[in-house]
């Protein structure tokens, strides 16, 4: 499944919510310096779906705030 992300960082607390098309906004404590914020992504979305981090890869936007996660949901 792929869903598309708009990443926040730098935020006072840590959410997801999830917008009426689908997509979701990310709160994120960690700031976008060195990978640490997508870190934080992969680690809250695994969460929230139950899957291993390693299920979730970043498609394109590495370096972006717009973001397309692919989440393999197959275990």
């Amino acid at each position: 499944m792929q869903k598309k992300v708009k990443v926040k960082p730098n935020s006072k607390q840590q959410k997801i919510e999830e917008q009426p098309d689908g997509s979701l906004i990310v709160y994120l404590k960690s700031p976008p310096v060195d990978g640490k914020a997508n870190e934080e992504l992969i680690k809250l979305l695994a969460e929230k779906f139950d899957v291993s981090k390693s299920y979730i890869q970043i498609k394109i936007g590495l370096s972006s705030r717009q973001k397309l996660i692919e989440i393999n949901t197959e275990t």
